[in-house]
């Protein structure tokens, strides 16, 4: 029976695999003698610093390299399936799950619900542990893959099985103990519906987590994001000023115990809180060292920290700029102010900065990443942009320049008229992208 092998897409310049002649379409047959299941498989058999590869040529020949390097070394090999294997969809339901709250017509790829413990120690995605069997655990423990970013919400086992819609759901919490008697370091995300996980309900998940400590390092608290494409959905409220008000108050209470007792605040509040809250950013030290900036905990007040960084060592001057900035309804404030600091040292640096409704998805939705370039053209096609228009990096898909709704920047500069500039979220970038 022939071999699994794995197609290779890409070979990395200056790099081992190109240095023994391999070369895009080629297959990678073993390792050491060992079949390859997945890219686990693959990144623990090339860490050794003597190894063996088989290879397949796309005429059939094979070749058997041996190879010495250094023990963390890689191979420089890219393959055509990024897992080197099928991806794990997800089987829940979830009551709050964006990808069921989407239009139709979007690209196929944006409607995969991923639920793959590999992708979340590869690229941070959370899981939530309910598609995972016994042996995949087992494979975590073994490869000691750290971390894993798990999807909790509730820690009410029945509660967890009705909003995931899932009735092995409620088994989290066992498999969460495996993985940290098992050593492997973990965060935690609570996606919170109002009248589902908040209140009482928060108050125990914030208690049973604790238990965790401290191979759970960190809990995001995050508020459901609601589009305007619920019908047929469970129906769920966002959340008014009152309600955010309760929600940090209880977060806050929770912090100041866990830091007096564990040394550590252990869950953090998303920037949207503070800002349905109308309260202010929490001081960097309050975050400790940002482990869930990726989910909008402590994005702002770091742009900001970056910002001041940089912004303190520039000496400033009279050089003549006029630009414009799109961003979302969440972070316009922000940008408004820093642009504001910037113009004490460059005040012929003009910036405007348009604040773009969501009419996509729905105006409750406030973040850049979730706007489309159909809304910001729609929105900018009669305004004065000036030499370019500043967008987030967030907007694109990851290493391309295309948005949510398959508008790519090239058509949008075609439509606005005006080139466009990727910035990249940081303070830096931020300040080079205006003045440079």
């Amino acid at each position: 029976m022939k071999k699994k092998a794995h197609i290779i897409k890409e070979i990395e310049a200056g790099s081992i695999a190109e240095e023994m002649e391999l070369t895009p379409g080629d297959e990678l047959i073993s390792i050491n003698g060992t079949e390859i299941k997945d890219i686990l498989d693959y990144h623990y058999l090339i860490k050794d610093e003597e190894i063996t590869v088989l290879i397949r040529k796309p005429d059939g020949e094979e070749w058997e390299l041996d190879i010495e390097k250094d023990y963390d070394e890689d191979l420089g090999i890219e393959f055509e399936e990024g897992l080197m294997d099928e991806y794990r969809s997800c089987r829940n339901k979830c009551i709050f799950c964006f990808i069921d709250q989407m239009p139709p017509g979007m690209r196929d790829t944006l409607y995969f619900k991923d639920d793959d413990a590999r992708l979340s120690f590869l690229q941070g995605n959370y899981i939530t542990l309910t598609n995972m069997s016994d042996d995949e655990i087992d494979r975590i423990l073994f490869y000691k893959l750290s971390p894993i970013n798990i999807s909790v919400h509730t820690t009410n086992e029945e509660l967890r099985c009705r909003m995931l819609h899932n009735r092995f759901a409620g088994t989290a919490l066992e498999k969460i103990k495996r993985l940290k008697d098992g050593g492997i370091t973990m965060n935690g995300q609570i996606v919170l519906c109002k009248g589902w996980n908040d209140g009482e309900e928060l108050e125990k998940t914030m208690h049973d987590l604790a238990a965790f400590l401290p191979e759970m390092q960190s809990v995001s608290v995050v508020p459901v994001g609601l589009t305007k494409f619920r019908e047929g959905l469970a129906e769920l409220e966002g959340f008014s000023k009152e309600d955010s008000l309760q929600v940090l108050d209880t977060i806050h209470r929770w912090q100041n115990i866990f830091l007096t007792h564990y040394g550590t605040r252990f869950i953090y509040a998303s920037d949207e809180w503070y800002i349905k809250a109308e309260l202010p950013i929490p001081e960097a030290d309050s975050y400790e060292g940002y482990p869930q900036i990726e989910n909008g905990v402590g994005l702002i007040r770091s742009l900001q920290e970056e910002f001041k960084e940089y912004f303190e060592d520039l000496i400033g001057d009279d050089r003549t700029r006029t630009l414009s900035l799109a961003t979302g309804v969440l972070a316009a404030p922000y940008i408004k102010q820093l642009i504001q600091k910037l113009n004490e040292k460059y005040p012929k640096v003009k910036v405007e900065v348009y604040t773009i409704l969501n009419h996509y998805f729905g105006t409750d939705i406030t973040v850049a990443g979730l706007i489309t370039g159909g809304d910001i053209t729609t929105q900018l096609n009669d305004h004065f942009l000036g030499d370019a228009l500043l967008i987030p990096d967030v907007m694109l898909r990851n290493g391309e320049t295309v948005l949510l709704d398959d508008v790519t920047v090239a058509e949008m500069e075609n439509t606005l008229q005006t080139k466009i500039r990727i910035v990249q979220s940081d303070g830096k970038s931020f300040i080079d992208s205006i003045i440079l």
